[in-house]
């Protein structure tokens, strides 16, 4: 379930990206800058507990009747030709 819905979210964003019409205008550079040292947050994440399941269920299936058409020699049409 959860590579389905990681799918469902990837396929989502893709879709959006693609929507898009992105063109470069400038090119762009990093400034000069001197770093000393630093330190990266931490952080502690808990994601939420999900609980799913599944349940049995039966669905009525309609019976459909097809009546193919004859063709000019009065025989049935099959789709196999």
């Amino acid at each position: 379930m959860k590579k389905f819905i990681a799918a469902t979210v990837l396929a989502t964003a893709t879709l959006g990206l693609a929507a898009c019409d992105v063109d470069q205008t400038e090119e762009g550079s990093m400034p000069d800058v001197d770093v000393e040292g630093g330190n990266l947050p931490e952080f502690d994440v808990e994601g939420p507990d999900v609980d799913v399941g599944t349940e049995e269920t039966t669905i009525e299936v309609p019976t459909v009747d097809v009546d193919m058409p004859d063709d000019a020699d009065g025989e049935p049409v099959t789709g196999d030709e």
